[in-house]
């Protein structure tokens, strides 16, 4: 039976881009967002084989660590022609590389010696994973994706990661190139939102939570 979300809770991420993303979903619903970061915990071992798993991992770790229910997100950007890759280790990719831009470049730089020059082989789907931790143990998790091909070079700078080469179906314009209630606001007619962060939110939103 799912658990309604209520109060202050924290978000498990070191991300700035992340957190303003998660505090602009839950402001309508009243609630109090502080996130791993500003409470000093640190960042367990994302040691998941999914995104599921490593948001799980997350949000544990944030909710023994505080007392509070914790909310956490794991998402990435998986390529068909790279397998799948970067997939859950996106971050990790960034990281090695030193930023998002770099990593962009090799994301097209594989994807051209594999020959993938034409928008169909050049496939891509961002997910989100959430999870949703107490302090006793209760958990819910929901899973987003949201479809589109690997653009070169990247366009736009709003976002943060690999928004900017990341074009969604049906669309004319890359997620760097979106604002932010483009890329993830809550339709008000409740049809499905673009980003996979926003899918995944109001599937949580449908269980969880209550309009303040």
């Amino acid at each position: 039976m799912t658990r309604k979300l209520e109060g202050r809770i924290v978000v498990a991420t070191h991300n700035s881009g992340k957190l303003r993303e998660m505090r602009e979903l839950l402001a309508p619903y009243g609630i109090e967002a502080v996130s791993a970061g500003e409470l000093g915990l640190g960042e367990p071992d994302e040691t998941g084989a999914d995104f599921i798993a490593n948001a799980v991992i997350k949000a544990e770790a944030a909710a023994n660590a505080s007392g509070l229910p914790a909310f956490a997100d794991d998402s990435g950007l998986c390529v068909d022609a790279l397998n799948g890759e970067p997939g859950i280790y996106s971050a990790r990719w960034a990281k090695e590389a030193g930023d998002y831009d770099t990593t962009m470049a090799r994301i097209d730089a594989l994807l051209r010696e594999r020959s993938c020059t034409q928008p169909d082989q050049r496939r891509a789907h961002f997910v989100s994973a959430l999870a949703v931790v107490w302090p006793d143990g209760h958990q819910e998790t929901f899973e987003g994706k949201v479809f589109g091909e690997i653009v070169w070079p990247p366009r736009g700078a709003a976002g943060f990661g690999y928004d900017p080469c990341f074009l969604p179906d049906e669309h004319t314009r890359t997620f760097g190139e979106m604002t932010a209630d483009e890329k993830h606001g809550i339709p008000p007619d409740g049809s499905r939102a673009l980003s996979h962060r926003a899918r995944a939110f109001q599937m949580l939103a449908a269980a969880c939570l209550q309009k303040a």
